[in-house]
């Protein structure tokens, strides 16, 4: 499975680990950014939008995305339709978002959690599979929201 990785400067060094942990199981690792700790002006809805926009092209099938909390990079990711991301600090929603919401990205906190945990978390989540059944209606519900409100500018 090919998987996208991005972060702001707060979760370089955790996006790395993460990286060279997924390509000893097999996975092929691709890097959307940030690459310099010390840049401080490198966004997190950056490099989140730029692994969303590479899932929903194809180009990745699930991405990783890392900053100080998971949250805000988080976000930026499920502003880009047919994106499901979910920020995890423990396996066992990194399990429930695989299996109830057929999340395509799972971001962690590299202020939250440590390496062996985001180690964890990344494993579950890419261990799991999507359950379907009545989860797939849900997440059905999740996408008719995206197209109720596409083309609507909020001015």
């Amino acid at each position: 499975m090919k998987v996208g990785f991005g972060s702001d400067h707060a979760g370089i060094e955790l996006k790395l680990q993460l990286m060279e942990h997924m390509k000893e199981q097999g996975f092929e690792c691709v890097d959307y950014g940030n690459y310099d700790p010390d840049d401080r002006e490198d966004d997190y809805p950056v490099p989140g939008r730029k692994v969303a926009e590479a899932i929903v092209r194809g180009e990745v099938e699930k991405g990783v995305l890392v900053c100080g909390t998971g949250v805000g990079i988080s976000l930026a990711a499920n502003k880009v339709p047919g994106i499901r991301a979910c920020a995890c600090s423990e396996p066992y929603t990194a399990k429930m978002t695989a299996m109830h919401n057929n999340a395509n990205i799972i971001a962690v906190g590299s202020r939250v959690v440590g390496r062996e945990l985001a180690k964890m978390i990344v494993d579950v989540f890419f261990a799991t599979p999507f359950e379907g059944g009545r989860h797939k209606r849900r997440v059905d519900m999740i996408s008719q929201i995206e197209k109720d409100y596409s083309g609507r500018s909020d001015d």
